[in-house]
């Protein structure tokens, strides 16, 4: 059961990424930053390991003069999160079972 899970998730930063890339299309670094109340150093940690894995499609462009980073989770991403998601859901219902 717990070789389901993927350690790639096993961080709460993480884990919030990609909940929130798997629930919008795309978000940039600064509402990333703001809305998970992280430092810029610890998301752009987290991301860069997800991007590592292959999880998170990274797009950088410029609005005007300024740069804009975007990330999106990749179908890669998207299957591991899910998985990631089942094991959870099954551990609960087990341990549910269990009581």
């Amino acid at each position: 059961m717990l070789e389901q899970f993927d350690k790639a998730f096993e961080n709460r930063l993480r884990l919030q990424i990609m909940s929130v890339l798997a629930a919008n299309e795309y978000y940039d670094f600064n509402a990333l930053k703001d809305l998970l109340n992280a430092t810029d150093g610890n998301l752009a940690s987290h991301l860069k390991a997800l991007e590592k894995e292959e999880y998170i499609v990274v797009t950088k462009s410029f609005i005007g003069r300024k740069p804009n980073t975007q990330y999106a989770a990749s179908a890669k991403g998207k299957e591991a999160f899910r998985k990631h998601l089942e094991a959870l859901t099954s551990l609960i219902q087990q341990q549910k079972n269990n009581n």
